[in-house]
Formats: structure tokens, C-alpha cells, sequence
């Protein structure tokens, strides 16, 4: 709902077109690259190669948005709605595969179904010579979803915990059966954060290049990796590159048709909250997440583990990386906090005064999260080198690098929590004196702070483990705990590569807990 009679104040627009103008500085990359392309670079459009590759990458995008819908939706709506037993364990559990890199979870899951894994040398005593194939679509997916759902159940979460209870009081009151409810009033309530979370999803299924080429599946981002490494030649990636950001797009227009305007709003916090009691579904509902948690997290933390105690006999000492520790931590809270700050602007103009332009600029900010980090940091070393002078090989330009590439997780749960303040509470506050700006700090800012510190926890956690970007613009011996692990791990020096990965999820753990379980205690208290 727009504030009337009110025009996009300069305060707002300016800061807002100048971040996404930042945004779209790798796309404006490409274009240069593919504008100055000869026709040999072209040749990769060819309708067959082409079209498999979109296709391909068309599926595993549906099946993982799919996936990690089905697991993140009833994941969050046990935690925050239900007396599931131990729901604070649930809540930080179920979040935390989300500091699990891609390409790490891609590993753990090789080296625990893989043909030659651990699973595979326990079954050998019962006679099972050979596991399936993990490679291909069933690893890509089963990686990505594990590297992804947390998205989709953070977002949910958040939502049903800020949603007034008494649109499902009052459908109940008036004789809807606790599933109709769920379905008329919940489900519609729960479709920006939904929608935003799907789309979190997709554009890193679209971005992703540690999983799919470590499963070997042919994704749109692996061709386009292939181009660079094979060819040393960087307009072919270019126009490939330009492919994705063509399906990026189409994903843009998708979710906005699904999410359309939510018109459910919490007019008041703290109202009697009465929670589903599970009954003799309680089994089932700890099995569900049990599950969850058991092959999500579990699994993968069980691997790197065995991995560890594999290089205790080799008589050599337990090494530490402190140091890329506090490298890891340096960059990712501040690119945390300048993408908190910087999408502020964005997302006001677009939910308080929305227009074609405003709309049009919230929707450029997602593209950039389409592309491959390595992408971003070509297009960044390109700028970088010709125009950036001191800035060139910073941490400052690393700390950009993370912005661009992350800044839509800051403004999906940011903006999912501006559209559930109803305006007229603004509104009433300056009918009662409040200057725009107080009615802001007053009424607006205690409302959206959750979404707003989740969306920089989600920034934070992905720019703790981002790879591309790290590698090809951190400044000289700035080594963070991705690049340890990815130094390893690319020789096949896997119980080397377990320290630092162990690091960075028990590292990442309290600001999950942050994210996940504090605001699930406070919103779960009786009211």
C-alpha cells in the first residue's frame, strides 16, 4: 500500500539508484563483452547445445525450488505454530545446513553415498558391490536443496511469527477446519516471505558452480566456467552468461506474479498466541525433522568429521587457520551491515511508493545474484583495473564484490517485512504529531528490525563462505576459510580441508542461533 499524496523523496531515490546502478555493473560487463564478441563467440547459441543446457538448468532450479519448499514450509510451521518438543533445538538445527558451502555439501555427500563412500565400505559385509550413481541431477539436487532450503524456512518462519493470529482465529471461529485454514488464510499470508524465499532459491540454484561441477551436471554455470578454463577466452562466457541473466529475469517476473501484494498485515504485537497441539502426530512431526536434520546436517558434519579423525594417526599436528578466521569474519560483517544499510532505500520506494520506476529498480537488484561469482569477479578485476586505482586489490572492493553478489537476500527479508506494517500505522502517527522521520524510528523500525537483521545474517553467512569472488579479489595473503577449504579440497587433500570447513560451521552456528532461535523463543512465549 503506497503512502498517498506523497512523492519518492531524493533522500530515498538517490542513495537507491546509486546502489543498484552498483548492482548492475557486471551485467554491464557482459553487454560490453558480448557487444564486442566477433561471430565465433556467438556460435555457442547454437539451438542445440544451447537449449539442452537451458533446459537442464530450467529443471534443477523447479526441482529445487520445489524441494526446498516442501521441506522448509512444514519445517517452519512445526517450529513456530506447533508444541513440538524441543522447538529452540529444532529452530537452530534446521537453519543451520544454510553455512554449509555448496560445493562442500557436494563433497560430504560423495564421500558418504558416493560409489566408493562410507556408506558403500558398510554395506560391502552384506555383499552390496556397488552403490548408484550420485552423480548428475539426484547429487546436484540433493546438494543444492540441503545448501538452500534454510531460505525458504528462515523467510516462513519470520512470517508466521509476525503474522496476526486472529485471521486464523477468526476463519476457525467461523467453522474452517484447521487445514482449510492453513490453505485459505495461512498459505495466502505467507506469500511474500514464500515468494521471496523461492526466489532466494532459485537464483542460487541459477548461480551455483561448486555443486554442479562437482557432480558433474551440465548447468548453465559450469558451461560458462568451461569457457574460461578451456578457451582463455572470455566473449563465449559472455553471451552464455547473458543466457542466464535471461532466465534470472524470467524467474524475476514469475515470483512477482506469484507473490503479487500481500493484504494480510499484524496490526499489533504480543497477541495471545494459542499453539496447534500435534497429538499422536507428535511422532511423526519429530521424525519429519529428525530426518531433516539427521541427512541435511548430520550427514555432512559426520563426513568432515571422519575425514578429521582420518589425519590424527598420521603423526602430524592439528593445524587451526585462525588467522583466515578472522579474515572470514572481517569481511563478512561488514559487507552484512553495508547490505542491511544499502537496501533500506530500495525497498521503501518500492513498497511506499510503488510505480513502474520503483518496481523496475527493486527487481534490478536481483540480477546480479544470478550470475556465477566468478562472473561478478571478472566484471569487478575489469572495472577494478581500469578505473578503481587504489581501490584495485582492497579489501574494500572485496567487500563491493560480496554486496553485489548478495545484496537480494538483504532485501527479500527486508522487504518481506516492510509489506507486513500496515502504512495506516504510519500514518496515524503523524496524525498524532510524529514527523515522518519519528514515525519511522517509533512505529516502522521495531517492526521490520527482525526482517532486517535477517536479511544481514543471510548476507553474512553467504559472504563467509563465497569462493569466486574471494579468490580472484581479496587483497595479496588475505586467505579466508573458503579459500582454505577450496586450496584443499582441489588437490583431494579432503582431511585438510575439515578443519577449516568444521571452522566455519561452528563459527556460523551463534548467528544462526541469532537468526533461528532467539525471535522463535520470543514469539513462541505465551502471550
Amino acid at each position: 500500500m503506497a503512502v498517498r499524496g506523497l512523492r519518492a523523496p531524493l533522500l530515498l531515490t538517490l542513495p537507491a539508484v546509486a546502489t543498484v546502478i552498483a548492482v548492475l555493473l557486471p551485467l554491464a560487463y557482459l553487454v560490453l563483452r558480448a557487444a564486442a564478441a566477433g561471430g565465433d563467440a556467438w556460435r555457442v547459441l547454437e539451438p542445440g547445445h544451447t537449449g539442452r543446457l537451458v533446459v537442464d538448468t530450467g529443471l534443477l532450479v523447479g526441482a529445487v525450488v520445489l524441494s526446498a519448499a516442501v521441506i522448509g514450509v512444514p519445517f517452519a510451521w512445526l517450529v513456530v505454530r506447533t508444541d513440538l518438543p524441543a522447538r529452540t533445538f529444532w529452530a537452530v538445527t534446521g537453519a543451520l545446513p544454510l553455512v554449509i558451502p555448496s560445493y562442500v555439501a557436494a563433497l560430504a555427500l560423495l564421500g558418504a553415498l558416493g560409489p566408493r563412500g562410507l556408506l558403500q565400505g558398510m554395506l560391502e559385509r552384506f555383499g552390496v558391490e556397488r552403490l548408484p550413481e550420485i552423480y548428475g541431477f539426484p547429487g546436484a539436487l540433493l546438494a543444492l536443496v540441503l545448501a538452500t532450503y534454510p531460505y525458504v524456512y528462515l523467510l516462513t518462519a519470520t512470517a508466521l511469527r509476525e503474522l496476526d493470529p486472529s485471521l486464523e482465529e477468526a476463519a476457525r471461529g467461523l467453522g474452517q477446519s484447521r487445514l482449510r485454514t492453513f490453505f485459505r488464510v495461512t498459505i495466502p499470508a505467507l506469500r511474500p516471505s514464500l515468494g521471496a524465499g523461492s526466489l532466494l532459491v532459485a537464483l542460487y540454484v541459477l548461480s551455483d558452480f561448486g555443486a554442479v561441477s562437482l557432480m558433474n551436471y551440465p548447468a548453465l554455470t559450469r558451461a560458462i566456467y568451461l569457457q574460461y578454463q578451456a578457451l582463455f577466452d572470455r566473449d563465449p562466457a559472455a553471451v552464455l552468461s547473458l543466457v542466464l541473466v535471461a532466465l534470472a529475469t524470467l524467474v524475476l517476473v514469475l515470483e512477482s506474479h506469484f507473490r503479487r501484494r500481500a493484504r494480510y498485515y499484524r496490526s499489533a504485537r504480543g497477541p495471545a498466541r494459542t499453539r496447534v497441539a500435534l497429538g499422536a502426530w507428535r511422532w511423526p512431526a519429530l521424525g519429519f525433522c529428525s530426518l531433516v536434520v539427521g541427512f541435511f546436517f548430520l550427514l555432512p558434519i559426520s563426513v568432515l568429521g571422519y575425514w578429521v579423525w582420518q589425519a590424527v594417526p598420521s603423526d602430524r599436528p592439528l593445524e587451526l587457520p585462525w588467522k583466515p578466521l578472522l579474515n572470514s569474519l572481517l569481511g563478512s560483517t561488514l559487507a552484512a551491515a553495508v547490505a542491511a544499510l544499502a537496501v533500506l532505500p530500495i525497498a521503501f520506494l518500492a513498497q511506499r511508493h510503488p510505480a513502474a520506476w520503483t518496481r523496475l529498480l527493486e527487481r534490478a537488484s536481483f540480477t546480479a545474484n544470478a550470475l556465477p561469482g566468478i562472473v561478478i569477479a571478472l566484471s569487478l578485476v575489469f572495472f577494478g583495473a581500469r578505473y578503481g586505482g587504489r581501490l584495485y586489490q582492497t579489501l574494500g572492493l572485496l567487500i563491493f564484490a560480496y554486496v553485489v553478489r548478495f545484496l537480494p537476500q538483504a532485501l527479500a527479508a527486508t522487504g518481506a517485512a516492510l509489506r507486513a506494517v500496515n502504512p495506516r500505522l504510519e500514518e496515524a502517527a503523524r496524525g498524532l504529531g510524529r514527523s515522518p522521520a519519528g514515525a519511522l524510528v517509533s512505529v516502522t523500525a521495531p517492526i521490520i528490525r527482525p526482517g532486517v537483521l535477517a536479511g544481514a545474517a543471510l548476507v553474512f553467512l553467504s559472504a563467509l563462505k563465497e569462493l569466486p569472488a574471494t579468490l580472484l579479489l581479496s587483497p595479496i595473503g588475505f586467505e579466508t576459510l573458503a579459500t582454505e577449504i577450496w586450496t584443499a579440497t582441489s588437490v583431494a587433500a579432503y582431511s585438510d580441508a575439515a578443519p577449516a570447513a568444521l571452522m566455519l560451521v561452528a563459527v556460523s552456528a551463534p548467528f544462526v542461533y541469532l537468526l533461528a532461535a532467539r525471535r522463535g523463543a520470543e514469539a513462541g512465549s505465551p502471550g
